[in-house]
């Protein structure tokens, strides 16, 4: 969008949160609730935004990275000393001025371009957002005259009883012309009970000059902002509602959108199915046709198609087409399937990479391992990899037979077609297509149960 710029206001110190990170960079639906708000702005095509930051702004940058400018706010003087602190770094090419609360994660980018032609089109200084709220307690009530239009903003703490009676309530985004901007916010006194600066105030020395301010109001779900656990679990469960929205509206279904967890840019292909108790966290690709849950946790993850998983966790790995996992197997991050693959009943992988067609149906952990194709793997397989300082290599090669209940002892090589033995622990390497036993040998002693018994019965009665 050409001549918008906007000022994000993250610098607020968010005490009722009860936490030692900044307020905005709480999370919900996988990202900070800044985050969702400078995804609103450039949804909306607003390409130069400045985020104001205060405590914790280290912390705020190192979130959030080097692609935006950042202004200090280094003592909380209140909103309208946060967009002084903003506004220089507003290029003068940006006409209009997008005023941002850092934690409103609900907020749509459709909102925003809808205000932002608000207020060109009525050729106004400003146009702010508004929403109706039936408890409006702690926010600003807007003050409207005889012909509709803004004519303060009167803060919570500064209200009289009959205006605090006031449901419409200033949200805390506004769109000012530079110019407007720039003249009253310069204007601005501490004069109220907070000694601050009040960005809201803004509105009243427009007013007071003749200047229009025009209002849209969008409804109370979008709009609020976030100052509790309580409503940042309640904004959590909006956003989690959009997104099981935009993937059953692209070909998805949910079985039970309101027991399914989906992080927001979260993507799944068509004809999927997902079943209840599945959480599908931040940079999760799960392809077509695929058969999700119940009971799975997929953290930054990639699925082929036709994938089926259940009662199962898989972090950061790569699954191919076809594969099954599950009921609970713990897939690790850098594991690699290739298609076809099953992987079973309480299995671990970690960094393996397993070719094609192979399987580890149960009962095993394959951990530093490279697999081939067509490898099948016994109950009861470890490979056993650190040897208390390093991590060690395992080799299977393709086609390659791992009875159950064997040991291989890193760094370790099984050959192609070679099999070995139930119960082995190996620790040399096996050549390709030769039978690999490693046991001790069985010992039987005949009777040896009944005289066991009888030597016992004579010591009882000594």
């Amino acid at each position: 969008m050409q001549g918008v710029g906007a000022i994000v206001l993250a610098a607020g110190e968010g005490k009722r949160m009860l936490s030692e990170v900044p307020k905005v960079l709480h999370q919900a639906a996988g990202r900070p609730l800044l985050r969702h708000v400078l995804d609103a702005a450039e949804g909306a095509g607003i390409e130069e935004i400045v985020v104001v930051v205060g405590r914790g702004a280290e912390m705020v940058r190192s979130v959030l990275g080097d692609g935006y400018t950042y202004a200090l706010q280094e003592q909380p003087r209140g909103t309208g000393d946060a967009v002084l602190q903003g506004l220089p770094h507003i290029s003068a090419s940006c006409q209009d001025v997008v005023v941002l609360c850092g934690d409103t994660p609900l907020l749509r980018p459709e909102t925003l371009v809808r205000l932002i032609a608000a207020r060109r089109e009525a050729g106004a200084a400003a146009a702010l957002l508004t929403s109706v709220f039936e408890n409006p307690y702690g926010y600003g009530r807007i003050l409207r005259g005889d012909s509709g239009l803004v004519e303060a903003i009167i803060e919570e703490s500064d209200a009289t009883p009959e205006q605090k009676g006031i449901k419409e309530v200033n949200t805390g985004t506004y769109v000012f012309s530079r110019e407007a901007l720039e003249e009253s916010v310069s204007r601005l006194q501490p004069d109220n009970n907070q000694g601050e600066y009040y960005l809201t105030d803004c509105i009243r020395i427009l007013r007071s000059q003749g200047r229009r301010v025009v209002a849209l109001t969008a409804p109370a779900e979008e709009t609020a902002g976030i100052n509790t656990r309580e409503q940042l679990s309640l904004a959590e469960a909006i956003l989690r509602k959009r997104e099981c929205l935009r993937l059953m509206e692209a070909g998805v279904t949910i079985r039970d959108p309101e027991t399914t967890y989906v992080d927001k840019g979260v993507e799944v292909g068509r004809d999927t199915v997902i079943y209840p108790f599945t959480f599908l966290e931040s940079g999760t690709k799960i392809g077509r046709g695929c058969a999700i849950g119940p009971g799975v946790r997929i953290c930054g993850a990639t699925l082929g198609d036709r994938v089926a998983v259940q009662f199962s966790v898989i972090v950061e790995s790569d699954i191919g087409d076809g594969c099954q996992i599950g009921p609970f197997a713990y897939i690790r991050p850098g594991s690699v399937l290739a298609g076809n693959v099953k992987v079973g009943d309480f299995v671990e992988l970690k960094k393996a990479q397993v070719g094609q067609g192979s399987k580890i149906p149960h009962l095993s952990y394959i951990g530093d391992a490279v697999l081939g194709a067509g490898v099948n793997i016994g109950a009861g397989t470890i490979t056993c990899n650190y040897d208390g300082v390093r991590k060690h290599r395992t080799l299977i090669e393709d086609g390659a037979f791992i009875g159950s209940n064997t040991n291989l002892v890193a760094p370790v090589a099984v050959g192609k077609n070679a099999v070995v033995g139930a119960g082995s622990t190996i620790t040399r390497d096996v050549p390709a297509d030769a039978l690999a036993v490693e046991r001790a040998r069985q010992s039987v002693i005949p009777g040896w149960s009944k005289k066991k018994k009888k030597g016992n019965e004579e010591n009882e009665s000594e």
